[in-house]
């Protein structure tokens, strides 16, 4: 493959990448073109909330293409449009074949959560040191262990672990359903794991049971539940442990529901909080009932944490 690059401005980003699709290039990516400089941009966004900004005032703009002639050709036919009189080709250059499944392992090595509690990818042994082991891949869900979020919160349950022998836990928003599965590993009898994503539910379901085969029950039945949001009706009422791995916005919005949820003296865990959003998530939760304090901080992210009253 060939790779086309052209540096375009905030303007022309989006019409330029629609326009290499309709050329037919194989993907197209944006990045800032002046990352790693003293005018480098940071660009955030939360779902449910307005993209702040479509791109960067200078990007770069990468599509692949299987050959040089196909690249070169829609370079050719790019930059004749009347509309591309800023845009600049500033390479065509060849894409080195390599082993991606191979590449792509290689990037996700064991992740130790404490001295004995590790996450491993299936390609890799376990440490020797690991007494406990959550075995998981990167997948379309999110939640590898990669992220300090993901690694906060697994930090708690092992530390917690007192706490979620034999309860019941809420995983609110589970992805891959790594944190549902570390409670299981630490004790908890049953974990409900919801997301709105059915992918994400059905990757839960598949770590579950390649994780926790231990804990099956005779009919091959896990300690965790994954579904959909209405799998935790009126019915499910409250639980010991509620953990939720979002992000801000949503879990301000979701304050009355994940509340409401958390038993008396039971704990709230939440996590994909900026550590300059710590004190728009207490004052929403504040108005639920829930002190919530910082019990964790790493690269910039929060882990939060209120006990509901007794």
């Amino acid at each position: 493959m060939h790779e086309l690059t052209l540096l375009a401005t905030e303007a022309d980003v989006e019409l330029l990448s629609d326009a290499l699709m309709e050329v037919e290039a194989l993907s197209v990516s944006v990045e800032d073109a002046d990352a790693d400089t003293e005018h480098e941009e940071a660009l955030w966004g939360e779902p449910g909330m307005p993209v702040p900004r479509e791109a960067w005032q200078r990007s770069t703009v990468k599509s692949l293409f299987p050959d040089e002639a196909a690249a070169l050709e829609a370079a050719t036919l790019i930059l004749a449009q009347d509309w591309a009189a800023d845009i600049h080709v500033q390479g065509i250059q060849e894409v080195a074949d390599q082993d991606w499944v191979r590449l792509t392992q290689s990037q996700f090595a064991p992740v130790p959560i404490t001295d004995t509690f590790w996450i491993v990818p299936t390609w890799h042994e376990v440490p020797a040191q690991a007494t406990t082991a959550l075995r998981l891949d990167p997948g379309l869900a999110f939640g590898t262990g990669t992220h300090p979020t993901t690694r906060m919160c697994l930090k708690w349950i092992a530390c917690h672990a007192g706490e979620l022998q034999g309860q019941r836990v809420l995983d609110y928003g589970c992805g891959s359903g790594i944190l549902a599965i570390g409670a299981a590993l630490f004790g908890a009898a049953q974990v409900d794991a919801v997301d709105i994503d059915p992918a994400a539910v059905d990757s839960t379901e598949a770590n579950a049971t390649a994780n926790l085969a231990h804990l099956a029950s005779s009919d091959g039945r896990t300690p965790i539940n994954a579904g959909l949001p209405d799998l935790i009706g009126e019915a499910k009422g409250e639980y010991p442990v509620v953990l939720a791995n979002i992000l801000a916005t949503p879990l301000k919005l979701l304050s009355p529901l994940l509340a409401g949820h958390v038993a008396p003296d039971g704990h709230l865990v939440l996590a994909g909080i900026l550590a300059r959003q710590e004190d728009e998530l207490k004052e929403a939760y504040a108005g639920v009932g829930l002190q919530l304090q910082v019990a964790n901080e790493e690269d910039g992210w929060i882990l939060m944490t209120a006990q509901k009253p007794a």
